[in-house]
């Protein structure tokens, strides 16, 4: 093969690596920034801390929290709404809590321990579909 051949094979390796790279590395969010997975003093404090995200299937929720004072359980829509965690997808008792977000587009996380979640202790996310960069919140 020619020098030319080579160096055209060479670029072309590259760029079909780059592809299998691109968008494939995962984030991770780390629930509530520095206040962490706590019994919140707003009922805003989590949809608006989730309103500045972008989430994306494989992307990684990590909810810190004192372990024994919090849990984390992915729930339905249903059970969210009702704080109602007696039959949750996923449950994790200790911290942090690390949760890969599926690609479902809608997903929802409480804490079990008493009324933490009518205290506001819970969060709603909504996954982006699309790679550039935006999500939509779900109504509420």
């Amino acid at each position: 093969m020619g020098k030319s051949t080579l160096n055209m094979l060479l670029v072309i390796a590259i760029m079909v690596a780059s592809m299998g790279f691109h968008g494939s590395v995962a984030k991770e969010h780390i629930v509530g920034d520095g206040f962490g997975w706590n019994v919140p003093s707003s009922q805003s404090f989590y949809h608006s801390w989730a309103s500045h995200q972008t989430f994306e299937a494989n992307d990684v929720l990590v909810f810190n929290f004192a372990t024994g004072t919090h849990t984390v359980a992915q729930v339905s829509r249903t059970a969210y709404n009702a704080c109602d965690g007696s039959n949750p997808i996923s449950l994790h008792t200790t911290s942090p809590a690390r949760i890969t977000i599926d690609p479902n587009q809608e997903q929802f996380y409480i804490c079990t321990v008493g009324s933490h979640c009518k205290s506001f202790q819970k969060l709603d996310i909504w996954v982006s579909t699309s790679t550039n960069n935006s999500s939509t919140m779900l109504p509420h």
